[in-house]
């Protein structure tokens, strides 16, 4: 029986036409990152299967790639429960690593701590066009930073890389999960309720106003909570503004938001718009939710229109550390979704900017020796000018040869024969 060629469904062979995009991009976003002030960290693919199934990752513990226990501890035949089998999980993003990194570490880190990590992670969820089951995710992370400068540089680092990228017109939208509880609790829904009234919300921007009204009367939520809820979105039609929607918000939610939470977030919007390199709008949504429980306080996404979703989004996390010390470390961080980025970049013929000239040298199968030493004499000299040199020998097809190589990049073709 043959072995399988194609790969596991949700992931891919990356062929070296996007490899060498993926190698460009991966190099801006760490140049920029790193001219932000962040560090490159590095954190294993596996992770104790208790920190992954902690309640923090929202539907994504769902999706974790379980990792059975190996030799004398897999004891299949005495097995009651999952825990008896299983104890390791691939790593479904970067943040929880990155908390347990730190709080293993952080005597040996500065104070704030800006991370930056690029790595694969693995979901088992249902492959759609941008979405894998092991893809790559660039994370930036600010640790022991309680104010809202966190997410000012978060913001300005990732937008300055996107538009390095060639990006225009996409939207960072912003909103604040204390700003969701209270329009919550403003129109009676039960604390204990909230996260459900969430889940129910954040499907707003596919089912519609109408649509979530119905599913929260399924849930068996009081008519009259859920038309004043509703009715705070209704209103807030057309204040995308952040100053403007928030201060809307503030007058309208009254003793119900906390007005240092209001002020934060009008600071970050005027600050942010002050000073961006980028061309881009950031955009107040209060119907922006974020799957992940363990946000705390400010959340942001990016929203751009060639691709119609999230192409990356994060916020703040102050009480994940904590988990693991017992001590709450403010936290916050942005995470690109490389993927999508990528996909996007394919799409539109994206071509590499100032890319060193790239030229294929062809030699006839039976090119002598002491001619041979000499091509790659020459190629060597080329290479030592900044130049990409491929010394190859000569296929029988060359036309066919030469299309693969063009579509590699390569602008010239140099022939040698044994004449």
């Amino acid at each position: 029986m043959a072995l399988a060629k194609k790969p596991v469904n949700g992931m891919k062979d990356i062929l070296p036409e996007e490899m060498q995009i993926r190698d460009y991009v991966m190099n801006v976003i760490k140049e920029t990152y790193r001219s932000f002030g962040f560090t490159p960290i590095e954190t294993p693919c596996m992770e104790n299967i208790g920190n992954l199934s902690s309640k923090q990752g929202g539907e994504n513990e769902k999706l974790i790639f379980k990792v059975l226990k190996r030799g004398e501890k897999l004891k299949l035949e005495t097995a009651q429960n999952e825990e008896d089998v299983v104890d390791f999980g691939m790593r479904y993003d970067l943040t929880v690593p990155l908390a347990r990194f730190y709080s293993n570490n952080s005597n040996n880190l500065p104070s704030p701590f800006k991370a930056l990590q690029m790595g694969n992670v693995w979901r088992a969820d249902r492959p759609q066009r941008g979405r894998y089951r092991q893809f790559m995710q660039c994370d930036i992370d600010i640790l022991g930073e309680p104010s809202n400068l966190a997410e000012i540089e978060l913001i300005l680092a990732t937008t300055t890389t996107l538009g390095k990228l060639g990006f225009k017109n996409f939207q960072i939208r912003i909103n604040e999960r204390r700003i969701l509880k209270a329009m919550a609790k403003y129109s009676g829904f039960s604390e204990d309720s909230y996260d459900t009234v969430f889940i129910i919300l954040d499907k707003m921007d596919k089912i519609g106003l109408e649509g979530v009204a119905q599913e929260l009367e399924k849930g068996g939520f009081e008519k009259s909570s859920i038309e004043k809820y509703l009715g705070l979105f209704r209103d807030m039609e057309g204040k995308e503004d952040v100053a403007e929607g928030v201060s809307y918000l503030a007058e309208k939610l009254g003793e119900f938001l906390d007005a240092d939470t209001a002020k934060n977030l009008q600071e970050i919007g005027a600050c942010v718009n002050d000073t961006k390199a980028a061309d881009f709008d950031l955009v107040f949504d209060p119907t922006l939710v974020r799957g992940m429980s363990y946000y705390t306080g400010t959340i942001f996404e990016i929203a751009m229109p060639e691709f119609g979703g999230s192409c990356g989004g994060g916020g703040r996390y102050d009480k994940m550390i904590g988990k693991f010390t017992g001590n709450d470390v403010p936290a916050c961080g942005f995470s690109i979704g490389f993927e999508r980025i990528i996909l996007l970049l394919l799409e539109s013929g994206f071509q590499i900017p100032g890319q060193s000239e790239k030229i294929a040298y062809l030699v006839e199968k039976n090119y002598p020796e002491d001619k041979l030493t000499q091509v790659i004499a020459l190629a060597q000299e080329e290479r030592k000018a900044g130049k990409q040199i491929l010394v190859a020998r000569m296929n029988k097809n060359k036309k066919f040869q030469k299309e693969k190589l063009a579509a590699e990049g390569y602008t010239e073709f140099k022939e040698f024969f044994n004449k």
